[in-house]
């Protein structure tokens, strides 16, 4: 049963939003005419009316049908008899629960659908009552047990088909979740170990699991999403992922390069990454990266890519293959270094300050000692310079009580006092090094352009937005609170999977702005011509179908549609109007 609604949010042509309402609400009724039931001394309409919630859910619907999520599931994971329902629906439905943004468990599914029109999201006879977590868990166990990186891989690459999705350049990334708890240890070799590890979200004290993630370029993607054990590092995920790249490079139709951080340019990965094409930032751990940082430094030779970003091309050969190095300054990296710096020198100069009372406190046999620690000391700072000193002597008498002209002096110790003012020079040098980055690649010149190249690596953004969706907190709220570590492997495959699913949904709605020349407001009420799916599911809250039934007789209609939510339905096909009742555009 659905939320009821008072006899009073009703009139004879249809439904009015809810007094106090921030906006005004349209209703599309699928009824020429309303009778009056209760004007004839038939039940209130208390009794009649089922308020379910719809709200961005069709649209993550009509998507998730129009890909053929559930029967390529269904192909591949088969049908349980004795369930009630097929593997293919429990995945769409954990996929709606994590995109629902409604903070609840997927323990609470069933909860999640009782309040929703499960006829519209799935088909006729679909009852919220199935979606319990044995019935989801052990989806989750026929997930794992078929392969669930092959498993999602699969799906992927069937998705890309049917979009048309570019896939020249692929982003690679990893990420970590933080677990709670005690884990019952897995028998099955091939399943990952929860265990401490380098945590990225600074909780070292809780055990973990990475997830290594490729998208695409066109879109965001997700191609690939496979766990690893907590402990595992990314150099040695990038060294596994570039050896399978190798492996499929016969197999692809079309060139396909490899784009990712500076982990994947590693000394033991060199023999993978000859035959690929990559693009990758170079460590500035790398002796080679400091001696092309400062030649561009000093030749100053840069070709401007726009009014903010510029480089300096440098070709080499490193690691035992021809490479392309591009040594890219931006005034972003400027400022952020230029900050970095302001916080730096109070630090050195306490420092300092620290240092030079010790010094003045020694006592010194030669006048020349005394400058030379002096000298030794200004070796190790960065941002300021020795400005002047000043030698004091102390003579110490050969005998003792009051001194007199006449007594001999024994010996003649020295106390220097120095001040130091901040090295611009090398303060402004410091901000041109920290502006720089060293990006190489092992594709040709004519092949790919400079610009081109940084425009590709840029694009990295891709897979970080990835890992920052799967770890929000508004969607797959306590997602991770399963027991069995395959369980684990098998909700995080069905995580990426809704990512998927919001990545596609983003496209399809981004698309026809750009090739309309049009724009939508966002969250601030500026034009938009690409904005995120995030703020379209903020955009549709409050969207309902109310059913009535008069005289044994079910009407239905949607409400709390305005001109903005019609808009942008529009933009994502006929099906999904057709879904909330609306004319399409």
């Amino acid at each position: 049963m659905g939320r009821v609604r008072d006899e009073n949010k009703f009139s004879h042509i249809g439904i009015r939003h809810r007094a106090g309402a921030h906006r005004a609400k349209t209703v599309y009724p699928l009824l020429t005419t309303w009778p009056h039931p209760w004007a004839s001394g038939e039940d209130s309409p208390r009794e009649q009316v089922h308020v379910e919630r719809l709200d961005h859910l069709g649209v993550l619907a009509s998507v998730i049908k129009d890909l053929g999520f559930m029967d390529m599931i269904n192909a591949r994971l088969g049908p349980d008899p004795p369930e009630e329902r097929t593997p293919g629906e429990a995945v769409a439905g954990m996929i709606r629960n994590g995109l629902g943004c409604a903070h609840r468990p997927l323990s609470l599914t069933p909860q999640f659908f009782a309040s929703q029109p499960l006829d519209l999201l799935f088909h006729d006879g679909m009852r919220a009552e199935w979606f319990h977590r044995f019935t989801l868990g052990r989806t989750l166990d026929e997930a794992y047990a078929y392969g669930g990186d092959l498993f999602f891989h699969e799906l992927a690459l069937c998705v890309c088909a049917r979009e048309g999705i570019d896939l020249r350049f692929n982003h690679l990334d990893t990420t970590s979740f933080s677990l709670s708890g005690a884990y019952i240890p897995e028998s099955d070799e091939q399943a990952m170990t929860i265990t401490h590890g380098y945590s990225r979200d600074h909780r070292p004290d809780l055990k973990q699991a990475v997830v290594e993630l490729m998208v695409s370029q066109d879109g965001g993607i997700p191609l690939v999403s496979q766990s690893w054990d907590g402990h595992t590092s990314d150099i040695e995920i990038f060294q596994a992922r570039a050896h399978a790249w190798v492996a499929a490079l016969p197999k692809t139709p079309s060139p396909r390069d490899l784009i990712a951080d500076s982990k994947l340019y590693h000394e033991d990965n060199a023999t993978h990454l000859r035959p690929l094409g990559f693009i990758t930032r170079i460590p500035n751990t790398s002796g080679p990266v400091s001696a092309a940082m400062t030649q561009a430094l000093a030749l100053a030779c840069w070709h401007r890519l726009d009014d903010h970003t510029r480089d300096q091309r440098l070709a080499l050969c490193h690691s035992g293959m021809a490479q392309r190095w591009l040594v890219v300054s931006s005034q972003a990296a400027y400022e952020r270094a230029a900050a970095t710096l302001n916080h730096a020198r109070p630090r050195e100069d306490e420092a300092i300050h620290q240092q030079l009372f010790h010094l003045q406190a020694q006592r010194f046999a030669t006048p020349e000692a005394a400058p030379e620690t002096l000298t030794a000391l200004a070796k190790g700072w960065t941002y300021h310079q020795r400005d002047s000193y000043h030698l004091r002597d102390h003579k110490r008498d050969a005998r003792q009580g009051r001194p007199t002209p006449s007594m001999p002096v024994k010996a003649i110790g020295w106390h220097i006092q120095a001040h130091v003012r901040p090295h611009e020079a090398a303060i402004g040098h410091q901000k041109q090094r920290h502006a720089c980055f060293v990006i190489g690649t092992h594709i040709g010149a004519s092949e790919l352009g400079d610009t081109e190249v940084i425009a590709a690596y840029q694009r990295q953004s891709r897979v970080e937005g990835g890992g920052r969706f799967l770890k929000d907190p508004l969607l797959f709220v306590s997602s991770l609170f399963v027991k069995k570590p395959c369980r684990i492997q098998g909700l995080l495959m069905v995580m990426t999977l809704a990512l998927l699913v919001y990545s596609v949904a983003q496209r399809r709605l981004r698309q026809p702005l750009a090739h309309r020349h049009e724009t939508v407001p966002n969250h601030i009420n500026h034009p938009t011509t690409s904005p995120t799916l995030r703020w379209v599911f903020q955009l549709l809250e409050g969207i309902h179908r109310v059913r009535v039934t008069v005289q044994g007789q079910v009407y239905a209609l949607i409400e709390g549609l305005n001109d903005l939510p019609i808009n942008v339905l529009r933009l994502f096909g006929e099906e999904v109007c057709c879904l909330y009742h609306i004319p399409p555009g």
